[in-house]
């Protein structure tokens, strides 16, 4: 409903929408022994529900100005705990996050005829209130990133930039790791190292 009455908002003052940024986002934590059905619902709400549902009701905005030659972006903030494991017992949280990286998939699959392009970000540690390890231990959590630090605002805004700018105009379909190499240039604990190291 929500989503719905925001799109009939921005459809009185503005005949297409360009870009639209779903960045919304909800953990829970808890022991898997105590985990409440509670945790499963806000958490898939907001963070699956809710970008595909408002992606809908936005979508003739979307459609309005879209063309090949310009057309409009859709970019699903996800998150790396959707792309590996982390250590706490957030289990609707990173199942929520793989969810919307194959949304974004989908979405784009059935958007694409539409000209407009979808695709997401998956952000590592950036401080925030959702990140609290991150803004209050930045050094402690750097300490666990392959290039020794948390994110900040350039490193986030410019990904977003890219997606919604011509340069982004040939990435489809793709959530992009904006997280120091935890995803892709990480060690695994316990893995095999060939070089002995």
């Amino acid at each position: 409903e929500g989503a719905r009455q925001l799109a009939a908002n921005l459809a009185e003052h503005e005949s297409r929408l360009d870009i639209l940024v779903n960045n919304a986002g909800a953990a829970w934590g808890a022991e898997f022994e105590d985990f409440p059905e509670i945790g499963w619902d806000k958490v898939m709400d907001l963070n699956v529900k809710s970008p595909f549902f408002l992606t809908q009701a936005l979508h003739g905005l979307l459609k309005a100005g879209a063309s090949a030659e310009t057309p409009a972006k859709v970019i699903n903030i996800s998150s790396v705990d959707g792309m590996r494991v982390n250590p706490w017992e957030t289990y609707s949280y990173q199942a929520s996050k793989a969810a919307l990286i194959q949304l974004t998939k989908r979405m784009a699959v059935r958007l694409l005829r539409d000209h407009i392009y979808v695709t997401g970000i998956g952000p590592g540690a950036f401080p925030s209130d959702m990140n609290k390890a991150a803004r209050d231990y930045g050094d402690k959590v750097a300490s666990g990133i392959p290039n020794k630090r948390v994110g900040d605002w350039q490193d986030i805004s410019g990904a977003v930039i890219f997606l919604a700018s011509r340069a982004g105009d040939y990435v489809i379909g793709t959530t992009i790791p904006v997280d120091g190499g935890i995803v892709n240039a990480s060690v695994p604990q316990g893995g095999y190292d060939p070089e002995g190291h």
